[in-house]
């Protein structure tokens, strides 16, 4: 969501600009503390120097937005909190008037992300937290979405790999709280790319399918997905053909989507039905699955096999 606002007016250097009370230098400058009512109804009330604002102030929109903190020559910048008009909430690090840094953004729905900021945009490493389903998304983001090796953390299991498009891509594995880790890979089928020309604009709207391969007893979760241990023999299993899914774990980030603002970017992950993970790891580890990018969760496609 964009800052709103009219502040800009104020940057003309106006000394004569709206309504102002306070305090002044010898050349007429606002210089020090003062309130001002701007021509469109906004207001800021904090210091000045050398007619611009500089320093901790706030700033109140006529639509009922607001900025509490820090300006440098009439731009915000370092610590501040930017409340909209839906009630979201932005609270962190700014540079010249962008999110820029480390922040945190309460959305209206009470999801939350935290996390890196660069250019009003998620960028870096952040978590973005489902308020409705109690998931999260933990890893990296790129240009305001979910991007990179991160990990999708659930009620009673978790996925590590790495995410395109807010979709699960190649290599990854499922760690179960039962004690047990799934490995294989997300895959699109030849029938889902589409033609090259279209390649791009297909790849945002396809379900990948997800390819089990191997099953192995649990390993410890390192910024680099671990190199694959031997499988461990499930009483009933055939191994699944396929390569094995190794490969950098992945992220909001939210990725899940940072989402819920009104920036809409992040589909809401869904709980995994307990019981079906507690089935026999064999079945589960044999044929496909799609992933849902609605719930983020997975459901079982017609086998390959």
């Amino acid at each position: 969501m964009s800052d709103m606002g009219s502040e800009e007016l104020e940057e003309k250097g106006e000394n004569d600009l709206g309504e102002y009370e306070g305090d002044r230098n010898e050349a007429g400058e606002r210089h020090g503390h003062g309130k001002a009512r701007l021509p469109n109804g906004d207001t800021y009330e904090g210091t000045y120097e050398h007619g611009k604002r500089h320093g901790q102030g706030t700033y109140k929109f006529k639509n009922g937005a607001r900025y509490i903190g820090e300006y440098f020559k009439n731009r915000k910048h370092g610590q501040g909190t930017f409340i909209y008009p839906d009630g979201s909430k932005y609270e962190g690090e700014w540079m010249d008037d962008q999110k820029q840094g480390h922040g945190v953004y309460y959305y209206v729905n009470n999801d939350t992300y935290t996390g890196d900021w660069f250019a009003d945009q998620r960028h870096g490493q952040g978590t973005y937290v489902y308020a409705e389903t109690g998931s999260k998304y933990v890893g990296s983001w790129v240009n305001g979405q979910q991007e990179g090796a991160a990990e999708l953390i659930h009620l009673n299991h978790r996925y590590q790999g790495k995410f395109l498009n807010k979709k699960p891509t190649g290599p990854g594995k499922y760690v179960f709280d039962i004690g047990c880790e799934q490995h294989g890979e997300y895959r699109l089928t030849d029938g889902e790319r589409g033609e090259e020309e279209e390649e791009e604009e297909s790849l945002t709207n396809v379900i990948p399918k997800w390819k089990a391969t191997k099953i192995t007893e649990l390993a410890l979760w390192t910024p680099t997905l671990a190199e694959g241990q031997p499988p461990v023999d499930v009483p009933g299993q055939e191994e699944a053909p396929g390569t094995e899914g190794e490969g950098e774990p992945v992220e909001e980030s939210q990725a899940l989507t940072d989402v819920s603002d009104g920036e809409g970017d992040v589909t809401r992950p869904g709980e995994e039905d307990t019981d079906a993970f507690r089935e026999e790891s064999g079945d589960f580890s044999r044929g496909e699955y799609r992933y849902n990018s609605t719930d983020q969760g997975l459901t079982r496609a017609k086998s390959q096999d």
